[in-house]
Formats: C-alpha cells, structure tokens, sequence
C-alpha cells in the first residue's frame, strides 16, 4: 500500500504494540478505556430504570380504569390537542 493511501501518519508502524492487538493506537498512544465493571452497572441502572417505569405504568393504568367515564373522555380530548399541537409544531419546525 502507497503512503498516499494511508490514513495513519507515515512513521506510525500498521502493527500494534498495544495489549489487544487489534491495531487501535488513540491519542497519545493511549488504548481507549472500557471497564466491564462500568457495562454491567450501566445494564444494571437500565434495568431498574425499566422496572420502575413499568410498575409506574401500571399504577397509572389501574387509575385510570376505575375513573368515570366524564374524566376518561376529558383526558382523551386534552391527548388530542396536546398530540396535534406538536404535530404541527414538528411539521412546522421541519417546514412538512
């Protein structure tokens, strides 16, 4: 491969000298961080975060059933308006 192909600079050797040998040299020589520790907490948090929005959803679904039937068409009209207002703010922001 010529030089004027390559994307590295020219006194940069194509093998790696770092532990992975995946060829990756970042700045200033560096390997880039990534810790398994940090993966399973984020997968951790996500999963809480999951759980906690479904029993959230769930408590919310429970009262709206037992709402009479005045509030549940009030609350539907006011999805609607507050639905079809940003439609038309997002078609309006994007000129659609």
């Amino acid at each position: 491969m010529t030089d004027s192909f390559r994307t590295t600079p020219a006194d940069q050797q194509w093998s790696s000298s770092n532990s992975s040998g995946n060829g990756y040299q970042g700045a200033f020589g560096k390997e880039p961080q990534s810790s398994h520790e940090d993966d399973g907490n984020e997968v951790g948090k996500a999963l809480l975060v999951g759980v906690l929005g479904g029993l959230v959803s769930a408590a919310g679904y429970m009262i709206y059933r037992r709402l009479p039937d005045e509030q549940k068409d009030r609350l539907h009209s006011q999805v609607r308006t507050l639905v079809s207002e940003r439609v038309n703010e997002i078609r309006k922001n994007f000129n659609i």
